[in-house]
């Protein structure tokens, strides 16, 4: 594009992650000014129907953390008003948005997949709490993972490593959500693994390895600067980060995903990485995990974020 492009920044929304997203869209609004782009920041309201129809965006960049900002349903009216915009089509978001069919997906393009059974609260309830829980041990054994099957930030998550600590975990989860994914623990490093696509192709930029404090990488230990040590690129064997590189680009094409996604994934001892989750609009706050990769791959954040920008222009996706 000659002219500076006009990009309207999306960030704030409704969930239990607008904090976040507000942080997100402000270091996303700064670098995209470096990079001389003219930018709006603008919260979810009433309003933005008109300015989007009125011809002075043109491009938005949805930083939207949740529901309703990676579930597709933003970028489903974008698609209706044929707004161009940075990142994934509606179907690819839903897809990832949902953990459990999420991992269907990757287990199906090839990925280490942990076990795992969705619970919906009234299942669960049901069934009576104590039966399935029992059955839940038996099969998958301790220690646990209980996480909303839709849902960030780590919010409701929780490691369960005794059958005491199962019932409060399931409470905290439900508090976020209906269903709860109660999968098997994978022991192992854990790593972040951002992908971008530019002019030389879809490339996995250096995977971030996570060291919190706690031991686990709750919200807290996401968001507060100095509560988890990162190390980028991840301490891995050389075979090792490249098997995470292929698994976080797997991800992102079995998704149908574009422009940029993040994956999770635990490292086990004998260097195999497991899919935990795909990101279609990863954090770009200070502590986030893929301006720190952007960061170790020498790039420069303004010059990369307006090349996404000039993308989206040129490639809008098929409405679904």
């Amino acid at each position: 594009m000659d002219l500076a492009p006009r990009v309207l920044v999306l960030a704030g929304g409704l969930s239990h992650e607008r904090d976040v997203s507000l942080r997100s869209g402000r270091r996303v609004a700064e670098a995209l000014r470096d990079g001389g782009c003219t930018v709006v920041e603008r919260d979810v309201d009433a309003g933005l129907l008109a300015l989007l129809s009125g011809g002075s965006i043109d491009v938005v960049w949805p930083l939207l953390h949740g529901a309703s900002g990676e579930d597709g349903a933003i970028r489903g009216v974008l698609d209706l008003l044929g707004v161009p915009y940075v990142g994934s089509a509606p179907a690819g978001c839903r897809t990832a948005w949902d953990k459990p069919v999420a991992g269907s997906v990757a287990h199906a393009a090839g990925l280490l997949v942990p076990d795992s059974v969705a619970l919906p609260h009234g299942t669960f309830r049901e069934l009576g709490a104590q039966a399935v829980l029992a059955a839940i041990t038996d099969r998958f054994g301790l220690p646990l993972v209980v996480k909303p099957a839709r849902g960030g930030s780590a919010l409701g998550v929780s490691v369960v490593r005794s059958l005491e600590e199962l019932p409060r975990a399931m409470v905290e989860c439900f508090a976020y959500g209906d269903v709860a994914l109660v999968e098997r623990y994978i022991s192992g490093v854990e790593v972040a693994v951002s992908v971008m696509e530019g002019d030389g192709g879809t490339v996995a930029l250096p995977a971030v390895e996570i060291v919190p404090d706690g031991g686990f990488y709750s919200y807290d230990a996401r968001y507060v600067a100095g509560s988890t040590e990162f190390f980028c690129p991840a301490r891995l064997t050389a075979e090792a980060a490249t098997a995470a590189s292929e698994a976080a680009l797997t991800a992102h094409r079995a998704f149908g995903l574009r422009h940029l996604s993040r994956t999770d994934l635990v490292v086990d001892e004998a260097g195999q990485p497991w899919f935990l989750e795909v990101n279609v609009a990863p954090g770009m706050t200070e502590t986030s995990l893929l301006p720190q990769a952007v960061e170790a791959s020498g790039g420069d954040p303004g010059r990369l974020y307006r090349s996404l920008v000039e993308r989206a222009t040129q490639e809008r996706p098929v409405p679904a």
